[in-house]
């Protein structure tokens, strides 16, 4: 059975891992020459989950997040080329959102960079150890209950 310290020191170590694989992965980015915040990426990944272009309201739900803040992600994945506003063709008055060819090749590099980062941060780990930790992890993210 575990303690509250125990469990207060296990959460520690998860939130320090999680930060040493973000981190590994921003260098991985950078050092592709990717410039694309967190958010960003989160969006990106977001667009590419739906069968058909998304609306903003959509992706707003989805994300869990006001409309203005999808609205300032957009404007920027936009800038950058890696999605572009079409017209719905049912309804003249939605926007729907749509990867470019950008947008996809951006997912192929964040995809390379977590994989890099997660080499990184499991490289001290054997294959078996690897597979246990991730059952584990499964347990956890799969487990109902409250979800942050």
């Amino acid at each position: 059975m575990s303690t509250p310290d125990a469990d207060g020191l296990l959460a520690e170590q998860l939130l320090r891992l999680t930060r040493r694989l973000h981190r590994s992965q921003k260098r991985q980015l950078q050092s592709a020459d990717i410039a694309i915040t967190p958010a960003q990426s989160r969006l990106l990944r977001t667009v590419a989950h739906y069968e058909e272009p998304p609306r903003m309201a959509d992706l707003a739900e989805r994300l869990e997040v006001v409309p203005r803040a999808v609205t300032s992600l957009v404007d920027g994945l936009e800038a950058g080329g890696r999605v572009r506003r079409v017209p719905d063709p049912a309804n003249r008055r939605v926007t729907r959102i749509e990867l470019t060819d950008t947008g996809r090749a951006t997912l192929r590099a964040l995809r390379d960079a977590r994989r890099a980062a997660a080499e990184d941060v499991l490289a001290p780990l054997t294959t078996e150890q690897r597979e246990t930790l991730a059952g584990l992890l499964s347990a956890l993210v799969d487990s109902p209950g409250p979800h942050c």
